[in-house]
């Protein structure tokens, strides 16, 4: 196989290192202000929101995949930020690009990608999980609006989201699957009411939201109506990518292996352990198979090569090995600090303000999030593997 990049493609790494070594160094380490300036920056020159088209506030370069490759190998090898992301970014953009109309494009994306507009996203309810297709809450429409009620929990962000894309029943008679549309709406409009669930973080990463007679433009759907469950898994695909960057792994890995060249258990260097240091030897193996794996998916993409029947499989364990490889990197961290590592949130004696416990915690979440673990293996066991289907319990 020949891994050997062309001369344009080693001219265009050469390009992102020297805008790496002549602004990196002012990448900000959080989400605020200082982060809005740096999206605009990697916007204006071709580091976010790379294909994009212009008039949808992206920088409008013809796709290249070895490209947008070679600028998420640089930026997670210099650890420096990507930009923004979040739901709306990496999981409404990509599927208003695909499916949305004109107007939504225009009117959406451009704020969105600025992160002037953040997102929410309203698929689970208390019935519904894992069955997201036996979702309950309701629109119908009542002239120029849909009346929208019900209620969504494990919903990411919506304390402060400015808008929320959401799973709704506008056919109630129709197949479960069938009876589906994709609504977008204002977080403040009236007779919405979001409470607040705090997790093991201490934090409120997660809120119920309740919807009491909310009217939606009728314009404000994605598609067509009753089409909803096909968007709804375009927009799963998004967030199951956008949840296993193994460029950002590396980069976390990276971090790791300089964390335990400092901390100390029992008097000598973490990395000195022969226990710590095994552990850290089987993650450095699994994180480089994920990189060869997607490699292959890359590869499969460059070449065009996607009725390869095994490509399925490499594709489908993308979610599924990430999100526990990452849980497991955050975790041995966690305990090359010893004590300190479960300290976070104004701590006197915290770590990296605490971002390792924190980290370690929330991907455990994303074990969970966009599909469980358990659901994973069996799409993988079932799509991929040809195994039989499991068994359904008998309805009574």
């Amino acid at each position: 196989m020949d891994l050997s990049l062309s001369p344009h493609h080693q001219a265009f790494r050469e390009q992102v290192r020297a805008f790496l070594a002549e602004r990196g160094h002012r990448a900000p380490k959080g989400e605020n202000r200082d982060m809005l300036a740096w999206q605009r920056l990697l916007i204006e020159h071709g580091y976010a929101a790379r294909t994009i088209p212009r008039d949808y506030g992206g920088f409008g370069a013809a796709p290249d995949i070895l490209e947008s490759r070679i600028i998420a190998e640089e930026f997670g090898r210099a650890q420096v930020s990507t930009g923004l992301s979040g739901q709306g970014i990496s999981m409404l953009v990509p599927t208003l690009l695909e499916v949305g109309s004109e107007e939504q494009k225009r009117r959406f994306i451009p704020p969105t990608l600025r992160g002037e507009l953040l997102w929410c996203q309203g698929y689970s309810e208390p019935q519904a999980g894992s069955d997201l297709a036996a979702l309950r809450t309701s629109a119908v429409l009542d002239g120029d609006h849909w009346v929208v009620n019900g209620q969504k929990i494990w919903t990411s962000s919506a304390h402060f989201a400015d808008w929320i894309f959401c799973l709704v029943r506008t056919e109630p008679d129709a197949p479960k699957h069938e009876g589906i549309s994709f609504l977008l709406f204002d977080m403040k409009t009236p007779g919405i009411e979001v409470r607040p669930l705090v997790d093991m973080t201490g934090e409120a990463n997660f809120n119920e939201v309740f919807f009491t007679d909310v009217r939606v433009p009728a314009d404000q759907i994605v598609g067509k109506r009753g089409e909803g469950w096909k968007i709804a898994n375009t927009i799963l695909k998004h967030e199951r990518g956008s949840l296993a960057d193994p460029n950002a792994m590396q980069a976390r890995l990276l971090a790791l292996f300089e964390l335990m060249k400092t901390e100390r258990v029992d008097g000598r260097r973490a990395i000195d352990d022969p226990a710590m240091l095994d552990r850290l030897m089987r993650i450095e193996g699994r994180v480089a198979a994920m990189r060869a794996n997607d490699l292959r998916l890359l590869s499969a993409r460059v070449n065009r090569s996607g009725n390869d029947p095994t490509l399925a499989l490499a594709g489908m364990i993308v979610k599924l090995e990430t999100t526990e490889l990452r849980h497991e990197l955050e975790g041995l961290a966690v305990d090359a600090m010893g004590e300190f590592g479960l300290l976070y949130n104004g701590s006197p004696e915290i770590r990296a303000h605490g971002s390792w416990a924190r980290t370690w915690m929330y991907y455990l979440g994303l074990i969970i999030g966009g599909g469980t673990s358990q659901i994973q293996k069996n799409i993988i066991a079932e799509r991929a593997l040809g195994l039989p289907r499991e068994p359904k319990p008998a309805r009574g």
